[in-house]
């Protein structure tokens, strides 16, 4: 493949969308030194600005309290109190971390929560969050403005004015994170929002937060037709899906009501069925083993599209209505544990993902920072197959290396047309905006699969017109030799725990730096070569 670069190209500005916020796992974690220590690593190395988490209500925070908790006695119930401390120990982590939060209003205390026969209280996740509506809302309204109380107090007003308030986490998804309809989440979405307001109009508050990019239209239609408050629109979209499939691609979600809530859960039945089938055959009986048959890697059985985001962004921009598009969850894969997770594969697809959906989202995030999560289960492992781009230990992944990339690459982009970054193989090129210096500038190419496939590498010849030959040429490099841990990892045996040597060791023999390429500059053109494996990244530097 031959890659030409005119100097004439115009520019466009780069627009590094990631940077707005990152995604985490629930607000207990927020409270450890080690999150704390890496969150400060990605914000001081990758410039994110915000970080996101679940459960800032979740009863381990200890949100809303009666004296039967402590002493259950008769009517003790009734004395009750509101104690929001452990969620300002948190932001003040993040603030301390050089970050804002991005406030993801959830999950129901118990106090609050809705008592129904036949309506679960508790999702399905390692820290039991309480997913129903409240059981008075006015009460629930009472509870929501004691919150932005307490944190205008601790922080002042106008700190709070510049972090956003998002109102729930997927209450699409029935059994994980909402046992309500639809209906009842937009009453919550308008109580909450109202509840808000009355505090300080200026303060930002959107949703739906969904998965899979669905209901944004329906929701800004309540909004409109109710005269609810809304600053902005945020949903979430991966590639592979393991609880849903692939959303389609045509229509964004347009249409989903309540229909698919009964099928939803008969299919995740006799999908468990097969499953506990297939337990009783495997040979291998490790935990980590046995979950992952439970929770297949689709992406790597099934033939997942690559543009699912790419798609359905524009059309909810479009469903938006001019309101600020923010995906406050994406990546490649939304399967926990999947061996890939911790492979190049990611740092591809989330490469090429980046620079498609540039134009689409006022920001985004990718979900998540770190594998110090534990949404399901917190394993030992320290490659388990986590959505972290940082290991339990800080160790950076391929994918933290190909967002550095990204991140440190100029805040200019060539325009070279959607075609670019299309294939197999694509490729941008960045330089300054108010560069001077016409013969600066930085290539990344990548070579972007779906499925970690052992196939041959691929040449890649890239000429550029230049005025002058270059005084250095290099290049940063993910493949299976560079910021590659996890097979560092496994040449020493794959350890289920490490030392603080062993850690600084795979930190150190796994960094991407700089190092010298070969070129050729002649008749004002210069040639640089490479080839790349499956999932390979690069960002050659011209100076």
């Amino acid at each position: 493949m031959i890659i030409r670069l005119s100097k004439n190209t115009p520019l466009v500005p780069h627009k590094k969308h990631w940077k707005f916020c990152v995604g985490s796992g629930h607000a207990l974690l927020a409270l450890r030194t080690d999150y704390t220590r890496q969150l400060k690593f990605i914000h001081d190395t990758l410039g994110i600005e915000r970080v996101r988490f679940h459960g800032i209500f979740d009863d381990d925070m200890r949100t809303f309290n009666d004296l039967s908790m402590m002493m259950p006695l008769p009517g003790s119930e009734a004395f009750t109190e509101y104690n929001f401390n452990a969620c300002g120990v948190a932001y003040d982590n993040v603030l301390e971390a050089g970050m804002k939060p991005f406030v993801e209003l959830s999950f129901m205390p118990k106090k609050l929560a809705l008592r129904e026969e036949g309506r679960p209280l508790e999702g399905s996740f390692f820290y039991k969050p309480l997913i129903v509506p409240p059981a008075d809302m006015a009460a629930w309204k009472d509870y929501m403005q004691a919150f932005l109380r307490f944190l205008i107090h601790r922080y002042g007003i106008e700190e709070i004015r510049t972090w956003y308030f998002e109102v729930w986490n997927e209450p699409d998804l029935p059994g994980a994170f909402w046992n309500g309809s639809q209906e009842e989440y937009f009453q919550l979405y308008e109580a909450t929002a109202r509840a808000i307001k009355e505090i300080d109009p200026q303060i930002p508050v959107g949703g739906p937060a969904t998965s899979g990019s669905k209901w944004v239209q329906a929701f800004v239609e309540y909004c409109r037709v109710h005269d609810v408050p809304v600053d902005f629109v945020s949903t979430h979209q991966y590639a592979g899906d393991p609880l849903g499939g692939v959303e389609d691609q045509g229509l964004a979600g347009e249409g989903e009501e309540d229909g698919p809530k009964e099928n939803f859960m008969e299919k995740m039945r006799a999908m468990m069925m097969e499953v506990a089938k297939k337990l009783v055959t495997i040979e291998d009986k490790s935990f980590i083993n046995g979950f992952r048959v439970i929770m297949p890697d689709k992406s790597e059985a099934e033939d997942i599209p690559n543009d699912v985001f790419i798609t359905n962004a524009p059309i909810v921009k479009k469903q938006a209505a001019g309101l600020p598009v923010y995906y406050t969850e994406w990546n490649e894969n939304a399967t926990f544990s999947a061996y890939t997770n911790d492979t190049r594969k990611v740092a591809a697809y989330d490469v090429k993902t980046a620079l498609d959906v540039a134009d689409s989202v006022a920001g985004s995030s990718i979900w998540c920072f770190s594998d110090i999560f534990e949404e399901l289960h917190p394993f030992p492992q320290e490659f388990h197959g986590g959505f972290g781009m940082l290991t339990q230990n800080g160790i950076p992944k391929p994918v933290y290396h190909a967002i550095k990339m990204l991140t440190d690459a100029p805040d200019g982009r060539l325009d070279l047309g959607s075609e670019a970054t299309k294939g197999e193989i694509g490729y941008a090129a960045f330089k300054a905006l108010d560069q001077t210096d016409n013969d600066s500038l930085q290539v990344i190419l990548f070579r972007q699969k779906m499925k970690n496939l052992d196939l041959p590498k691929e040449s890649v010849k890239v000429e550029i017109e230049l005025d002058k030959a270059p005084a250095a040429v290099t290049v940063r490099r993910v493949d299976e030799d560079h910021g590659n841990p996890l097979k560092l990892w496994e040449e020493m045996g794959s350890p289920v725990s490490l030392n603080k040597a062993e850690v600084a060791a795979l930190k150190e023999q796994s960094a991407v730096t700089d190092e010298p390429w070969p070129f050729v500059y002649e008749n004002g053109i210069l040639t640089v070569s490479a080839e790349l494996g499956v999932n390979d990244v690069y960002m050659i530097s011209i100076k």
